[in-house]
């Protein structure tokens, strides 16, 4: 499910206050400077970013799953096995990231206890971006499946990341391919256990919803009412 795109005026404050991110951390000392830089007075952050510099890290978080949306979609797909595919998803994914040091930061914000949620919302958001991106249309208990396990990939994905330092990243890419195999290896044992199709079947994929509070419907034209 496509997410609703990161107001401008947040890029603007995310990219002011980047540069200090890998020093003193996503703070609101940080937030505050960057505000500060750009001439935006302290309620209309408030009003961007309820939770201050955690929502300033949540929004760098889904710039960057809309950044591998953009980059995935202009990729040459042609002849590619979905492992293939994920796997460019993910490499691309990581390449939209702020750096290293702000993804540090931002992993240690967000598994404070009371940031938990947050974090595991924004890791399983990102693998639902992955699987959308590349078109899954599963309607049933797969959705979940699909999102739980890659989820689980990009986690570790990440932690391993944080620590690579081969040349290019490449025990990074092939840790993804590994990870990735398991997956498959995963889904295929799924498929043989009895019943597990028909279980499956039964549960419905969450259906988008585009009257709830905070948004608007689209005008149909003028003298709409």
């Amino acid at each position: 499910m496509t997410a609703q795109p990161v107001p401008a005026e947040t890029r603007l404050l995310l990219a002011a206050a980047l540069p200090d991110v890998a020093f003193d951390g996503w703070s609101d000392a940080v937030l505050r400077r960057a505000a500060a830089s750009i001439g935006m007075d302290a309620a209309r952050v408030r009003a961007l970013l309820p939770r201050g510099a955690v929502d300033l890290a949540v929004a760098s978080h889904r710039i960057g799953d809309e950044e591998m949306r953009r980059r995935l979609a202009l990729a040459d797909q042609t002849g590619m096995r979905l492992r293939e595919r994920v796997a460019l998803a993910l490499r691309l994914r990581l390449a939209a990231t702020p750096g290293r040091e702000a993804v540090r930061r931002a992993t240690a914000l967000l598994a404070l206890p009371h940031l938990a949620p947050t974090g595991a919302a924004l890791v399983w958001a990102t693998a639902d971006a992955v699987w959308d991106a590349l078109g899954d249309r599963t309607t049933d208990g797969n959705w979940y499946t699909k999102r739980a396990t890659l989820s689980a990939v990009w986690a570790s994905t990440i932690a391993f990341w944080l620590g690579d330092t081969s040349d290019g990243e490449s025990a990074t890419a092939a840790f993804i391919d590994r990870r990735i195999a398991d997956v498959l290896r995963f889904e295929q044992a799924k498929a043989r256990v009895p019943g597990i199709g028909r279980f499956l079947s039964g549960i419905r994929a969450p259906v988008p919803r585009d009257d709830l509070p905070g948004r608007w419907a689209p005008q149909e034209g003028p003298g709409h009412a």
